[in-house]
């Protein structure tokens, strides 16, 4: 059972006929414990939203046209630069700008910055695409090893791991009995 406590519909959006998903007619003040209530509804909303976002090539572009520039700078060392600080907050401003840009247009009165306080005290409920992307905005470890990542990837230190993926087929059975081995 979700715990989403009391939530002001103000703060977080009010959903309209542009919305991700349905519209919710409620009070000023949503107080929800239950899994079927309107405060987990307007999450859900806002969560479908935020994937539909990601997935697009708009995002993925900017994302990726960032990480491209951005990279090299950065090495697996415990210390951190302090050219990391700004690089990291040109990431936060450009892609949290986005998001909330595009949910915005979606649900008026959209407040970024209580959803992602209310995503990371229910983390668990959300999708975990979702809470990835929000803890790069939050937290600059994660931010790192995103960046670190993907320098990994680019020089092809990033393990692959579907090449050790093998599928048998253990449904077909042989009439055949197995082959005698004669010494």
């Amino acid at each position: 059972m979700a715990t989403w406590g009391k939530l002001n519909k103000m703060d977080v959006c009010e959903l309209g006929d542009n919305s991700c998903g349905e519209e919710i007619e409620t009070g000023e003040e949503i107080i929800a414990v239950s899994s079927s209530s309107s405060a987990e509804k307007v999450f859900d909303s806002i969560t479908g939203c935020l994937q539909d976002i990601i997935i697009t090539e708009e995002f993925e572009h900017l994302e990726t046209s960032f990480l491209e520039k951005h990279y090299l700078e950065f090495d697996d060392s415990d210390e951190n630069k302090l050219s990391y600080t700004p690089i990291f907050n040109e990431y936060v401003n450009m892609l949290e700008k986005h998001l909330e840009q595009q949910l915005v247009a979606q649900i008026p009165d959209f407040n970024f910055n209580t959803f992602i306080e209310l995503f990371m005290q229910n983390k668990e409920e959300g999708p975990l695409d979702i809470y990835t992307i929000l803890l790069t905005f939050t937290e600059f470890t994660a931010f790192k090893e995103k960046i670190l990542e993907y320098r990994a990837k680019k020089e092809g230190r990033l393990l692959d791991s579907s090449q050790d993926l093998v599928v048998k087929c253990l449904s077909a059975v042989s009439t055949q009995p197995p082959p005698s081995q004669s010494p």
